[in-house]
């Protein structure tokens, strides 16, 4: 089913969505990687405040490559969600409500978006250049130091994804493998 979302995407709206939706969003999201999301994490260990509201947002796991002239960023692939593993229940925990990436998630990731109420996104990996179309506006918001890894402001429109792993414990990666096995 095609669904078009304006974010925030609450826990209501997650609640709505399937495996195997196909989404476009637009409005406001951020990008965070790797190094992102370790300082973010160990902000929270020291006690300190994340460098953005995290409840009800989302999230790319996302590094763009320079923006050519004229555009707001370059080209914008997702990158591989299981490098953000170790951090990402304690943000849903936050109530963080979306996330995307591509691949596969661990059980403790799965778990924490049923028990939370969120979602796992994911984005076509190898699109990045059409991806980028679809970003409208992008600004460092938090840890310009850390370059492409930097957290983004992105504002999108109909920025397409697939609903992989939902708030009721539906994956697409696992029942696609068994649908095809079936064939």
């Amino acid at each position: 089913m095609e669904k078009y979302i304006s974010t925030p995407i609450t826990k209501e709206i997650a609640e709505t969505l399937t495996a195997g939706d196909y989404i476009y969003l637009t409005g406001t999201i951020y990008t965070a990687r790797d190094a992102a999301h370790k300082r973010m994490y160990e902000s929270l260990i020291e006690g300190k405040e994340l460098p953005i509201e995290i409840e009800n947002q989302t999230i790319y796991y996302m590094g763009p490559s320079p923006a050519r002239e004229g555009r707001p960023i370059g080209s914008a692939g997702p990158t591989t969600a299981s490098r953000m593993d170790k951090y990402a229940p304690k943000l849903l925990n936050l109530g963080l409500s979306a996330m995307i990436g591509k691949g596969k998630r661990n059980k403790e990731v799965l778990e924490s978006i049923i028990r939370n109420k969120s979602v796992y996104l994911a984005a076509v990996g190898g699109a990045g250049a059409l991806l980028s179309k679809c970003i409208k506006k992008s600004e460092v918001i938090a840890y310009e130091d850390l370059g492409t890894e930097a957290i983004r402001k992105l504002e999108v429109e109909n920025f397409p994804v697939i609903v992989v792993a939902d708030c009721k414990g539906n994956n697409l990666y696992e029942t696609a493998i068994k649908e095809y096995c079936e064939l």
